[in-house]
């Protein structure tokens, strides 16, 4: 992402996320980040619709609206996952995507299965897919 897009785009979170406190604005400004890179490293042409006002950020693949969520499990607290599924609905999603997102380089899953085990994941999700932020690698989990 070119430095003058990315500050438009936290300029513009600042604008649009007054209310929230300064370490949610950082928050949505990682997310932004998250998704910008992820689009650019999928196999797909993705168009970005919406990531402003919901941790999902809404994307558009082959002309299908689906949801993406990114989630660092250092750093991130466990969801609600019952209110993506009433967003997926509410926003006329065809899938919705779960996307651990990593720094360090992962030669072992059993973290992250054990977490989609344990929260169920794939009963929420179409896709689950680890995306190593510096290496650009997205792998599929399911």
């Amino acid at each position: 992402m070119e430095l003058a897009v990315f500050q438009e785009l936290t300029e513009e979170i600042t604008l649009e996320c007054f209310y929230m406190t300064e370490s949610q604005q950082e928050e949505k400004v990682i997310q932004l980040i998250d998704l910008h890179h992820f689009v650019e490293c999928y196999q797909s042409p993705v168009k970005i619709l919406s990531y402003i006002h919901h941790p999902i950020n809404i994307i558009e693949e082959n002309g299908r609206k689906k949801g993406v969520l990114f989630f660092d499990l250092k750093h991130s607290k466990a969801f609600d996952w019952n209110i993506f599924e009433e967003f997926k609905r509410r926003n006329f999603l065809k899938e919705l995507w779960f996307v651990f997102v990593e720094e360090d380089p992962i030669s072992d899953t059993v973290r992250h299965t054990d977490f989609i085990i344990e929260n169920s994941l794939e009963i929420f999700y179409d896709k689950i897919f680890l995306f190593n932020f510096f290496q650009s690698v997205i792998q599929p989990l399911k």
